[in-house]
């Protein structure tokens, strides 16, 4: 199985090879204007892919802030469910000690 795959591969960059060769040869410009309109081509490809990775980007920040906040957001909740429970547990200890009077 494994080297059925390898075999597969092999055919193809074969033609590829082969394609390429075809296409250079059978190109109805001359080599420098393939050359720069490749050129051309290569470069509007990283322009596009630079907009690409600049719009990830600042997706990916956003998510960052969105997960930052809400796990802001959640602390804060905690630590005042903990105040409140901490806070319940002392008036419920005072009142306590307060009913069972100073004689205790």
């Amino acid at each position: 199985m494994e080297g059925s795959n390898g075999n597969r591969f092999l055919w193809l960059l074969a033609g590829l090879g082969i394609g390429s060769l075809v296409g250079v040869l059978y190109a109805p410009k001359a080599g420098e204007e393939t050359r720069a309109a490749l050129r051309s081509r290569a470069e509007d490809g990283a322009d596009v892919l630079r907009k690409q990775a600049r719009r990830v980007r600042g997706q990916a920040s956003e998510w960052v802030d969105r997960g930052r906040n809400a796990v802001n957001q959640q602390k804060r909740q905690v630590r005042d469910v903990y105040d409140a429970g901490r806070q319940a547990y002392q008036e419920a200890t005072t009142e306590a000690t307060l009913a069972e009077g100073p004689n205790s």
